[in-house]
């Protein structure tokens, strides 16, 4: 009898974990997502702008064959995102987890990890088919996420690893300085730059997010989001998110942009500009004063100034002399100089070569 109901139980069981399986699933999916992971592609093809690599990988996938790969380029050009498709389109949902290794910076990347955790996952041996049937390839990929932060150690220890497991591992390094990766390994690697996404590139993709997302936004919103990103769609991205949450019903304006990103405001560094040009040094010194008062960076305002001298009507040599001076204001800012002397500092000398030209 005991056994009739023990076994009774254990048929019922699973109707009630599959129950509370999908009400967690129904959870899940009302989370609030950021849309940098929301809107984070699926599959290779969804990449934005980086033709070439996705070219080869797309090759790549249909031989399902991969070399090993180090992929480099300034943030938010989509590098991360690429080789998580890739990996997402060779395993399938399910082996993805059990196929795929990703170490970041954050984690701890000394020569113990490389030594450990890498070595023993790169051991494993695994089949080549997927649980729904489909081919692949058999071997498994480790991502090394920031790999310009580890240690010359661990990336001396790394080489040999990546010679000894090539039947059963691939490795994929991303970094921002291709630099700081020592010869071996980038010898070991086939090599791809990830170049900064073009303005129409990033506005089409906005765009996107925008009229998926239902939002009100004007063309000078769009353009101001933009520029402020410098070819980092992930800092678009998440700005958007931001501007979207701030102005809640609002329109997406240039101005509502600046104020979310600590941008200087184009006015305030014209108005900065021209007191420069007047010749007067104690307006000069009030400006600045206010400026600093204010709470923007400093930083922020050479970056912002740099952009605007460039376009000036001054002659080339003044222009040098100006920017000559902003690398070393910026050098100075670096080391934990006082912001309103630098900042005055390189004001009164854009203010000496305007008079001179004057």
């Amino acid at each position: 009898m005991q056994a009739f109901l023990k076994g009774s139980t254990q048929g019922v069981k699973p109707q009630k974990d599959k129950a509370t399986a999908s009400s967690s699933g129904e959870n899940k999916r009302q989370k609030p997502v950021p849309w940098v992971e929301k809107y984070r592609p699926k599959c290779v093809d969804e990449v934005a702008f980086q033709e070439e690599v996705v070219a080869v990988l797309k090759k790549s996938l249909e031989g399902a064959d991969l070399p090993n790969l180090l992929f480099y380029g300034p943030p938010g050009t989509g590098k991360t995102s690429t080789i998580l498709a890739a990996a997402r389109e060779l395993y399938g949902p399910e082996l993805y987890r059990q196929r795929v290794l990703e170490l970041n910076a954050s984690d701890e990347r000394g020569i113990q990890v490389i030594r450990e955790k890498v070595k023993n996952f790169a051991q494993l041996t695994v089949a080549g088919t997927r649980t729904d049937g489909k081919s692949c390839p058999p071997f498994k990929i480790i991502i090394l996420d920031e790999a310009d932060s580890m240690t010359g150690a661990a990336q001396a220890a790394l080489r040999r690893t990546m010679e000894k497991e090539s039947r059963t591992t691939r490795f994929c390094l991303i970094c921002n300085y291709v630099s700081r990766i020592i010869e071996p390994l980038t010898s070991r690697c086939s090599k791809f730059r990830f170049k900064p996404l073009t303005n129409e590139v990033q506005q089409e993709r906005l765009l996107e997010i925008c009229a998926k997302e239902n939002l009100k936004y004007s063309k000078e919103g769009i353009d101001a989001l933009v520029k402020v990103s410098e070819g980092d769609l992930r800092k678009a991205i998440t700005l958007l998110q931001s501007t979207a949450r701030f102005g809640a019903e609002k329109e997406i304006t240039e101005s509502l942009v600046i104020e979310i990103a600590g941008v200087v405001p184009p006015k305030v560094i014209e108005n900065l500009l021209q007191t420069c040009y007047k010749g007067n040094f104690e307006k000069l010194e009030v400006a600045v004063k206010n400026l600093v008062d204010e709470g923007y960076a400093a930083t922020q305002i050479l970056s912002q100034f740099h952009d605007v001298i460039i376009e000036e009507k001054l002659g080339d040599k003044q222009k040098s002399v100006i920017t000559e001076k902003m690398a070393v204001v910026d050098k100075c800012l670096v080391d934990g100089a006082d912001e309103y002397l630098q900042l005055l500092n390189l004001c009164s000398v854009i203010m000496q070569q305007a008079t001179q030209s004057a």
